[in-house]
């Protein structure tokens, strides 16, 4: 787990703890020491912590013009024991909503496990966005984290598995994902009420 480090080759256009409208502004990262844990397994320290025990994030890209933002997640996503969701949503996704973000893009391929509690803060999260022509959009999950969200019919409110599984993002360009993403997320059959 330590080896895994979240995407840097946009540190060039965007860092979080540079953008004050970032809610990791400010945050000084170790390359050397490793604090964090998902259980017993030490996780890189470039990971930002937000009040979960076993779920993890980084802010990869925000632009505040175009409204959108790329987050990359790592660990376990357990509403159910922890309320991760509660975690996410106060701590990153609303800060992120005040600044006037309202599509996100959710790298989900490091997240191991998905235990669903309810659905009351992903159904707050799309109604916070849903005037503004927001969308949410899990990519990459894996088929036992994207069937326990299907199972808590969490498709009302986030768009993912098919059409969003095995998108290749490292090679492009913030804009370009979003594009695609959006262009997908166009012809897919309304799902979304």
């Amino acid at each position: 787990m330590h080896d895994i480090e979240p995407y840097y080759h946009w540190r060039d256009k965007y860092t979080a703890e540079q953008d004050e409208n970032s809610p990791f502004f400010g945050h000084v990262y170790s390359e050397f020491s490793f604090t964090d844990k998902i259980y017993n397994y030490y996780i890189h320290p470039q990971w930002d912590n937000f009040g979960s025990n076993t779920l993890y994030a980084k802010i990869l890209f925000s632009d505040y013009d175009k409204k959108y933002c790329i987050i990359e997640m790592i660990g376990e996503w357990n509403d159910c024991l922890h309320n991760d969701i509660m975690f996410f949503k106060r701590e990153v996704i609303d800060k992120l909503i005040h600044h006037d973000i309202h599509k996100f893009i959710i790298i989900c391929e490091n997240v191991l496990n998905f235990h669903a509690s309810d659905d009351a803060y992903y159904e707050e999260w799309f109604e916070d966005i849903i005037e503004t022509k927001g969308w949410i959009c899990f990519i990459n999950t894996l088929n036992h984290v994207e069937d326990e969200m299907n199972d808590t019919q969490l498709y009302n409110f986030i768009h993912f598995g098919n059409e969003f599984q095995n998108i290749s993002w490292r090679p492009h360009k913030p804009k370009q994902i979003l594009n695609n993403i959006e262009f997908i997320i166009q012809k897919e059959t309304p799902k979304l009420n």
